[in-house]
């Protein structure tokens, strides 16, 4: 019996083990490199380099560029994820009560994520040039602006015009994944809700809220680590401008390393970047784990 518990064993780590060595060279090498590198003067075009140590982390955090996309970072993520929970709550609460054509609905709300990020990037550039685009020329034609907005280089709304399209593009992901939460929930819990008086509003709280909680609050991790290290959207339309004021961190980690070849320094801002997420991470996960434990007394 102890024989083949062990062949079993064994044959389950050959065919993991592979799948295990591949995630964790792709894993671990970028991050042991980036470390490495972040201590040394590595430049792109020079073939030699030595050890700076610290001095890179030093230039990175006296660096007034680098504060200005940290908090243009942070704004970023907390005006986007809070545009992309309420669109996409409210949207998934929306087809919980729909009871035609609901598979219909939710499919053309996820478009977005049927596209390529390039593909929606350049058209929500075209969309909103302010020479040809659609609709700066379409708002001037039927009078609400006398001259084509400019929403991609006019420093009042381009920030704003950024986050409406990353709500646009993440809302649809939370709403598919609040609204399978909301098909767990009893229904037999809402109706002697009903029958004890309870209002929508109260059911909702005491009920829908505690059973869904944890799948939110871990949407909620997933899509700050993305939305933090967002890059491809904002690059491909705005490149971080104008005058730095869609510039996040991973564009000034990615102008940094490729566009003044400083590797190190480069480096130094990733390290600086995962320890951050981690640390945010870390602050989530204790509260996804006071509420399991909550759940299960």
């Amino acid at each position: 019996m102890e024989k083949r518990e062990r062949r079993a064993k064994a044959i389950n780590w050959v065919f993991i083990l592979p799948a295990v060595l591949v995630v964790g060279l792709l894993l671990l090498y970028p991050v042991i490199s980036s470390i490495y590198f972040s201590f040394t003067s590595k430049h792109l075009i020079k073939a030699n380099y030595e050890f700076v140590w610290f001095k890179n982390y030093i230039a990175i955090l006296t660096d007034q560029d680098f504060w200005r996309s940290f908090f243009n970072n942070v704004k970023w993520t907390i005006v986007s994820l809070a545009g992309q929970i309420l669109v996409g709550f409210t949207a998934a609460l929306a087809l919980e009560r729909v009871r035609k054509c609901k598979s219909i609905y939710r499919t053309l709300l996820i478009v977005p994520w049927a596209f390529p990020t390039i593909v929606i990037a350049l058209s929500w550039k075209w969309i909103l040039n302010g020479v040809s685009g659609f609709l700066p020329n379409f708002l001037v034609k039927i009078g609400l602006c006398g001259a084509a907005p400019q929403f991609l280089t006019d420093g009042g709304l381009v920030f704003l015009t950024m986050v409406f399209i990353n709500i646009w593009f993440g809302a649809p992901l939370i709403m598919v994944n609040v609204l399978s939460a909301l098909q767990t929930v009893p229904k037999d819990q809402y109706e002697a809700a009903t029958l004890d008086g309870s209002s929508a509003w109260q059911s909702f709280i005491y009920i829908t809220v505690p059973h869904i909680r944890r799948v939110v609050g871990l949407l909620v991790v997933l899509r700050t680590i993305w939305v933090f290290n967002s890059f491809d959207m904002i690059y491909l339309i705005t490149g971080g401008g104008p005058a730095g004021l869609t510039q996040t961190v991973p564009i000034y980690a990615y102008n940094t390393g490729w566009g003044l070849k400083m590797l190190g320094r480069s480096s130094a801002v990733t390290v600086l970047l995962l320890i951050f997420l981690l640390l945010v991470c870390s602050l989530y996960f204790r509260l996804l784990n006071k509420w399991e434990m909550e759940d299960k007394t």
